[in-house]
């Protein structure tokens, strides 16, 4: 990892429990820089920033590209207190404090589509702005380590997405962004205390419930009207033949809120 050269972010005090922040300019994937530090017994709050990744990696195996300097990519490093089961925890409290970052530095409030996306609703279209990816490391029945990525688009964005200068109006600060992210994450850290005040507030967040939705599992497809999502952070969707609890699955919004 020295090779990397990472260095500390400029820009003054980091937030909480985040003190540990790096950059590189390049690399494959900064959750799987993140994970191999995890191994080596980094501690908590570590973070990697890049410029660019050669090989970011998304949800069900896809890749997450973006021209150098586009997007705000970013890893962090947790160890909650928190069983196998509960993991989903830590993504909700990442994209709940990536809300809270986008309405404090840019002024712009997207919704969660589920279960990990930040969407705004353009014209009748689903466009996104942002995702994040939570990978954990579990020995025997221990949670070890949770590393959660988020991209974000900043300057540019592929087609049917969106990016925060132009939501914003204006250049949005990258080390800002981070910055806020961090401090948001410390604020929502996810303990079991926390465990209803979390879900709820996604519940409140999220722009997928109440919606009609197509849902893509392996090997079929299922739509229904989005209900609820439990407390194992699974999603509840009402079909014509019963209801149906997605554990993982990509979900279309298929017509605005009523």
């Amino acid at each position: 990892m020295a090779a990397l050269s990472f260095q500390t972010v400029p820009g003054g005090e980091e937030p909480g429990r985040f003190a540990d922040v790096r950059r590189v300019d390049e690399t494959g994937s900064t959750n799987a820089d993140l994970l191999l530090l995890a191994r080596s017994g980094a501690s908590e709050g570590v973070v990697v920033m890049t410029g660019h990744q050669r090989s970011g990696r998304g949800r069900r195996g896809r890749t997450w590209l973006a021209p150098p300097g586009s997007a705000l990519l970013a890893s962090v490093l947790l160890r909650p207190a928190l069983g196998p089961e509960a993991a989903h925890l830590v993504t909700v409290a990442a994209a709940l404090a990536a809300v809270d970052a986008c309405h404090e530095v840019a002024g712009v409030d997207p919704g969660l589509k589920w279960p990990n996306d930040l969407v705004v609703d353009i014209d009748g279209a689903t466009s996104k702005l942002a995702g994040l990816l939570a990978e954990s490391l579990v020995e025997g029945d221990r949670l070890a380590a949770v590393v959660v990525g988020m991209g974000c688009n900043l300057t540019t964005a592929p087609p049917g997405a969106v990016c925060l200068d132009d939501l914003a109006g204006r250049a949005v600060d990258r080390d800002e962004l981070l910055a806020s992210w961090l401090a948001h994450l410390d604020r929502r850290y996810p303990s079991p205390s926390r465990v209803g005040a979390l879900l709820d507030d996604y519940r409140r967040r999220t722009t997928t419930l109440g919606r009609t939705v197509r849902v893509e599992l392996t090997g079929e497809t299922i739509e229904g009207r989005a209900i609820d999502v439990t407390e194992a952070g699974h999603l509840m969707v009402e079909t014509a033949a019963g209801r149906r609890e997605v554990t993982a699955g990509d979900v279309v919004h298929l017509r605005p809120d009523p």
